[in-house]
Parts: structure tokens; sequence; C-alpha cells
């Protein structure tokens, strides 16, 4: 059983203490449910050596280590690919390098200069395996909760808050539409890479905005095209070979919608053409990656002949 004690504990006193009291029994419930894949990914964890890290690095990285011999390694190193594909990252673990499909550190290294994390209650929605969470933790957030319906990522959380169970970040498997309305508890909320898989954005974007409180901050990354305010693209079908995609707006228009939900101070602090050195195949992600995804020929245009990927990173206040 996972004890959520400490996370009801932190947020004592604050405006989120009245929903966390229900939180254990919220996702005992979810874990009963569970997923089919949850026994095998479990044995993973429980493979995992027992050791504990000298030196820690959140700031830089993610980096874990300790002295330790190759046959720990080697343990290390089964267990953790028992939890593959591994999308976010990269984690270096005790000697172990997980080389996951996206270089999210590129994206943090983009965005970090533009943010003030010091001291904040931070919610990530759609966190992922929680490598962003650590990455906050290291920037100086007061504790990160990451809510992510992913059994996989809730795993992959797992794997990592082993070796840092005193760090105060949380990883929970719920979906945004599982949060209470109005909680209006966070400093700042994140929703990186989740917009463009939402049939009702300005309904995300309210939605985000009632988790926040008055004054705070909205970090939203998603994917854009280029145009004017009135400029947004809507797949036929796929996109990217992904069939979830339904909007991608220009990064006017998004400011625009940020302003028509409620938020102001909105800002762009960054866009980027994804390229396939940030995203690809690799032994921990072997699955098709972008490179699969886009006009062999052009790749500027997806295999659909839409433009490529390209995100933004907007910044908002409430």
């Amino acid at each position: 059983m996972i004890d959520l004690t400490p996370l009801v504990q932190r947020l004592a006193g604050t405006p989120l203490a009245s929903w966390a009291a229900g939180l254990q029994a919220q996702l005992n419930l979810k874990l009963e449910k569970g997923h089919g894949d949850l026994a095998r990914w479990r044995d993973a964890l429980a493979a995992l050596p027992d050791i504990q890290p000298s030196d820690i690095d959140l700031r830089n990285g993610l980096r874990l280590d300790c002295p330790c011999d190759d046959s720990t390694r080697a343990q290390m190193r089964s267990a953790l690919m028992g939890l593959s594909p591994w999308r976010k990252g990269p984690f270096d673990l005790f000697g172990v390098h997980v080389d996951t499909e996206w270089r999210s550190d590129w994206k943090w290294q983009r965005i970090a200069p533009h943010l003030d994390l010091r001291g904040k209650r931070v919610l990530d929605v759609g966190c992922g395996n929680g490598y962003y969470q650590w990455r906050m933790l290291g920037a100086g957030a007061d504790m990160v909760l990451g809510v992510d319906p992913n059994w996989l990522f809730f795993c992959q959380f797992q794997a990592v808050q082993r070796y840092l169970p005193d760090l105060p970040a949380w990883h929970l498997p719920f979906a945004l539409e599982e949060l209470p309305a109005q909680l209006e508890g966070f400093d700042t909320v994140f929703s990186m890479g989740v917009f463009y898989h939402r049939r009702s954005p300005i309904e995300h974007l309210l939605a985000l905005k009632d988790c926040l409180i008055k004054g705070g901050e909205l970090v939203l990354e998603t994917l854009v095209v280029e145009g004017d305010e009135q400029q947004v693209l809507v797949p036929e079908d796929r996109y990217a070979q992904m069939r979830n995609v339904w909007y991608l707006p220009s990064v006017p228009a998004l400011e625009r919608w940020l302003r028509r939900a409620g938020f102001s101070d909105v800002r762009c602090v960054d866009v980027s053409v994804t390229s396939i050195e940030e995203q690809r195949s690799t032994e921990w992600m072997r699955y098709q990656s972008l490179a699969d995804f886009l006009d062999p020929h052009d790749h500027s245009r997806t295999v659909e002949g839409l433009p490529a990927p390209r995100r933004a990173t907007l910044l908002a206040r409430k």
C-alpha cells in the first residue's frame, strides 16, 4: 500500500486540506481496479536493489549515485528495463543511464529560466513519469504533486521515489477530471504536452485556473502552428500519427484563448521546433518515434502533410 499520510500532513492548514483527507481512500480504490500489467511492473519495482544515494543532483539533471559494484548496477538496469518504455527523462540512476525517448532536459533548460518556483506549492497535470516533478524540486519548489492516469508512468515515478522517499513529491494516478472543482490551492500549475489532447481546450484552461490560488501562475506547453490570432489547425484525422490531437492554435490565438479564460499577464517564453534528436527511439523506448512520423523527404511536414511539431510555452497569471 502507498501511504499518503506525509502528503496529507504536508497539506494540513492549506486550502487543499479537506481534499487531501480523502485522497488515501480515492487512491486505494484506484489501486483495487488496477491495470493488467500492474503486477509485472510491481515485480520490476521489487527487483530494484536496496541501496541509498549519497550523491543527489536534481538541479542540473536527475542523477542519483553511490558507491556500488557492477552486479548492483546490472540489477538496477534489469529492473528499470522491466518498466520500459521510458518516455520522459533522461535519468542517471546509480551508474545506469536511462536514455528516454524525449530529451526532456532540453525542454526544461528552455523554460526553467522563466520560472520562479522557490517555496511554491506546485501541481503538474499530465506529469508522465515525474521527471519534471524532480526538476521542479531542484528549482526550489516547496512540494510537487503530479497527476497522470497512466499506470506505467505511476510505477516509473515510484522507481525513483524509492530512492528519494523523504522529498516532497507525490504522483497520483488520477486524471485532471478526478480532482474536485475550484481547488484553488496551488501557487503554480503546469500543463505540458496535454492541451492538444483535449477536446475542449477552453474547458481545460478553466479547469487549470480552478486549481490555482488567486495570483497563481499557469505554465502551459503545447503544440502550436505559425499564424495570426485566427489561425488554428484542426487535424482531419491523425497528426504525426497521433489520433487524439484536436487543436493546434497559433501562439497569438492561444494567448487570446488564455485571456478569454480569465488569465492575465499572458506571455510566450519559448517556441521550438521539435527535432529528431530531441524525440527519438532508444533502447529504453523501442517503438516508433518522431523520425517515423515526419515526411522522410521533408522534415518540415508530418507524414500527413501537416506542419511538423512546433511547441510553445506560455505563462499566464490567475
